[in-house]
C-alpha cells in the first residue's frame, strides 16, 4: 500500500472511531436527560438516536472498508469489501440519515405551523428512495447514468430543505433560529458541491464511457458481479478521484447525524416552552373572564 493510501486510510479509520465515540456521548447525555423530558421529546430524541447509530456505524464500516463501487476496487481482498456489501450498507445508512431530516423538520413543522416544512418532511424521504434505486442501478450495471440522476436528487432534497427552512426562520420561536439558520448555512454548500462537482463529475464519466463504447452489465450479471469481483488497489491514482467526497462523507456528514440528536433534544424543550408560555397564557385569560364576570 502507497504511503498516501495508507495515510488517508488510517484518518479514515480514526475518524470512525471517533464518530463511533460522540455517538456513545450522544446517547450518555439523552440518557441523562430523560428525566426532565416529556415522553414524547424522549420518543423523538430516541428514534434519533437509533437512526444516528444506523448511519454513524454504517459509516465507519465504510471507513475501514473503503469500497469505489464501479471498478470494483478496494484495499482489502475479503467479501465484505465487495460492491454489493458496501452499497447494501450505504443504503441502509443513507435512509436512515435522510429519515433523521424528515423527522426534524417535521417536528420543526410543528413548533412553526409551517405547512412548506411539513410538506417539505413528507417528500425527502421518497426522494432519496429513488435516488437509491438509481445508486444500486449504476452500481449493478456499472453505467454512470444513475449515479447522475441520483445525485441530482440528493442535492435537490437539499435544496428544498434549505428553502423551508429559509421560508419559515421568522415563524419559529427565537431560541430555534440559530439552529435552524445552522441548516440553512450547512445545506446550501451541499446542495452547490452536488451541483457543480459531483453531478458533473458522473456526467463526465458517463460520457466518457460512452465515447469509448463501453458494454454495460446486466442487472442479473452485475449482481454476480458487484458480489464476486474484487480489484485490490493501494496507488494513490486509484483512489485518488474518490478521496475528497469519502473524507468529508464519513466526518462531516456524520456530525450533522450526530448533531441531529442533540438537535431535536433542543427543538423539544422550545416547542415545551412555547407551549408552557402558551397555557399560561390561556390561564391568564381565563383569569380575567372569570374575574370580569
Amino acid at each position: 500500500m502507497s504511503s498516501g493510501v495508507f495515510s488517508w486510510w488510517c484518518l479514515l479509520c480514526a475518524i470512525g472511531a471517533l464518530n463511533v465515540i460522540a455517538w456513545s456521548f450522544a446517547r450518555t447525555a439523552l440518557r441523562r436527560n430523560q428525566a426532565v423530558m416529556s415522553s414524547e421529546a424522549y420518543g423523538a430524541c430516541q428514534q434519533q438516536l437509533i437512526l444516528s447509530a444506523v448511519y454513524v456505524f454504517g459509516c465507519a464500516f465504510r471507513s475501514v472498508l473503503p469500497v469505489f463501487d464501479i471498478p470494483r476496487l478496494c484495499l482489502f481482498d475479503v467479501w465484505l469489501s465487495s460492491a454489493f456489501v458496501g452499497r447494501t450498507v450505504a443504503t441502509a445508512a443513507e435512509l436512515a440519515f435522510v429519515a433523521q431530516w424528515a423527522l426534524l423538520l417535521r417536528q420543526t413543522a410543528h413548533a412553526t405551523g409551517s405547512p412548506l416544512i411539513d410538506r417539505v418532511s413528507r417528500v425527502i424521504l421518497p426522494l432519496i428512495v429513488i435516488a437509491e434505486v438509481f445508486s444500486w442501478y449504476s452500481v449493478l450495471t456499472t453505467s454512470n447514468l444513475g449515479h447522475v440522476i441520483e445525485e441530482s436528487l440528493w442535492g435537490l432534497s437539499a435544496l428544498l430543505a434549505v428553502v423551508a427552512m429559509a421560508a419559515s426562520h421568522s415563524r419559529c420561536p427565537g431560541h430555534w433560529r440559530p439552529a435552524l439558520l445552522t441548516g440553512v448555512i450547512a445545506g446550501l454548500p451541499y446542495a452547490a458541491y452536488m451541483f457543480c462537482v459531483d453531478v458533473p463529475m458522473y456526467w463526465a464519466r458517463w460520457a466518457a464511457d460512452e465515447a469509448g463504447g463501453r458494454v454495460y452489465l446486466t442487472l442479473t450479471q452485475g449482481m454476480q458481479d458487484a458480489f464476486e469481483r474484487r480489484v485490490v488497489a493501494h496507488d494513490w491514482s486509484a483512489w485518488q478521484s474518490e478521496v475528497v467526497w469519502m473524507s468529508l462523507y464519513f466526518s462531516v456528514a456524520v456530525w450533522i447525524s450526530i448533531s441531529l440528536v442533540h438537535a431535536t433534544r433542543g427543538l423539544s424543550r422550545a416547542v415545551g416552552t412555547v407551549a408552557s408560555a402558551g397555557r399560561r397564557e390561556d390561564w391568564k385569560n381565563g383569569s380575567r373572564s372569570g374575574a370580569s364576570l
